[in-house]
């Protein structure tokens, strides 16, 4: 077996690689960021807003079964392996959206993408806390998600340009076709297996095993309860801004333009903000980050909902940006610090599986409170649970 030399700047070629690979990652959800709403509506003729945000429900349950099942069989199947699965699902899905006469089509090709996400995402997350250590993995999981959440701002950014310029569709999704190839194509011939990283971490690691992961790292875990029930109201929020939030603008009279622009602030942020939380993760209090973040989250999402001027959602997207990138990498440092390493893998994948049920449930929610008491009064729930979830990372985290 390969000697295992456990550390970022030992490892930086393959970490690098991995970086790339959840840019690509990332790109393909910001395909859909944007303009997907919009299609629904213009393409297919729904209106109903739970109906429209049924894509993001079928997203968000196949990404959350995806990442339990990619942390369960990491050790056993492989990373590298789960990572080429993942991108021979989602091959296939801006072919789907380009051609899709039924809105169903858009739905299957959800599943697919969340089975994308689930398996590739995952598994770049994973593989680059195997490779860095215990040292760096804040600043590993804020490149990692700086890169993948980058590439979703840019992405949303470039589908809304490409869609005002030249239509709604076929256009805005033959980015996707390059990005799903490349990601398939590196990890097949230039991405390796870091199990060997693994087995060296687990004979010298002193953290003691929990009794059973799933429940553990679901609620019993104070610590890993408390990280896990934010990251699912964190994903609820974002659920949000993807699938309500471009309705919200549209219904403000912004142009497609506009709402793009607007729309790809808050990733951008996002994105950008982990290149520094993720390493403030490796040096200050974890309760204290995730507590500000949902917190900042909270508020600002409630002031989305009394207002109307571009600059000011503008602001409003950047602090909530801000606010997210406080949380991201930090969830995952903090799964990572409070599990043995021979079990890591499926505590992250618990994590990440209630995690991204956040985006169903968010959908869900959202959808019907908006359907039935209007947009704002749904925007005001998600802006009052974010603030519980920040009050409950207070009482439970050490």
């Amino acid at each position: 077996m390969t000697k295992a030399y456990p550390g970022l700047r030992q490892n930086w070629k393959q970490f690098t690689l991995l970086v790339i690979i959840n840019a690509f990652v990332g790109a393909m959800v910001g395909l859909e960021r944007t303009i997907l709403p919009q299609i629904a509506e213009a393409d297919f003729g729904i209106a109903a807003r739970t109906a429209i945000l049924s894509f993001i429900v079928v997203f968000g349950v196949s990404k959350a079964v995806s990442n339990y099942y990619a942390g369960a069989w990491a050790d056993i199947v492989g990373r590298k392996k789960l990572l080429v699965l993942g991108w021979l699902a989602g091959l296939p899905v801006p072919f789907i959206l380009i051609w899709a006469d039924h809105w169903n089509w858009v739905v299957a090709a959800n599943i697919l993408l969340g089975i994308n996400q689930g398996l590739a995402w995952s598994s770049t997350v994973v593989m680059k806390i195997d490779l860095v250590g215990e040292r760096n993995r804040g600043l590993a999981m804020g490149l990692n998600e700086s890169a993948g959440y980058l590439a979703v701002g840019l992405v949303a950014f470039l589908t809304g340009w490409v869609a005002a310029e030249y239509g709604l569709r076929p256009y805005p999704f033959y980015m996707g076709i390059g990005v799903a190839v490349a990601g398939l194509l590196t990890s097949i011939f230039l991405v390796r297996d870091t199990a060997h990283h693994v087995h060296a971490e687990a004979k010298e690691s002193d953290m003691p095993k929990l009794k059973n992961v799933f429940w553990e790292t679901t609620w019993r875990n104070r610590h890993l309860g408390a990280v896990t029930q934010a990251g699912l109201v964190n994903n609820l929020n974002d659920g949000m801004m993807w699938g309500l939030f471009p309705i919200l603008l549209a219904g403000k009279g912004f142009s497609i333009a506009e709402i793009g622009s607007i729309v790809a602030v808050y990733p951008v942020v996002w994105g950008l903000g982990q290149l520094v939380t993720g390493k403030l993760a490796d040096h200050i209090d974890k309760k204290s980050m995730l507590t500000f973040g949902m917190l900042l989250q909270g508020v600002v999402i409630l002031f989305m909902a009394y207002t109307d001027s571009f600059h000011r959602f503008t602001l409003l997207c950047v602090l909530l940006g801000i606010g997210t990138a406080v949380v991201y990498p930090t969830f995952l440092a903090a799964i990572a610090d409070y599990s043995h390493p021979s079990q890591r893998a499926g505590a992250i994948g618990v994590f990440r599986l209630w995690r991204d049920l956040g985006y169903a449930i968010g959908a869900l929610l959202t959808g019907i409170v908006a359907d039935g008491f209007g947009i704002d009064i749904s925007i005001l729930a998600v802006g009052l649970l974010t603030i519980s979830s920040g009050i409950v990372i207070m009482g439970r985290m050490k």
